[in-house]
């Protein structure tokens, strides 16, 4: 697992709760269209689930 990866699910593991892209990235520091290829990626390898439209948190 890439660096970037890491911090992107760190994120979602700090605060419990379903986060949008915008939020990751204001919160890593990360730019957005990468941090959403990040999550795009993490939800195709089951790490990450869409409880709701635009929002994504661990499964």
């Amino acid at each position: 697992m890439e660096e970037k990866e890491k911090i992107v699910l760190e994120a979602f593991k700090k605060t419990g709760k379903p986060l949008r892209p915008g939020d990751v990235a204001e919160m890593t520091g990360l730019d957005k269209k990468e941090v959403s290829k990040i999550i795009k990626k993490l939800k195709e390898e089951g790490k990450l689930i869409v409880p709701k439209r635009c929002y994504y948190s661990l499964p």
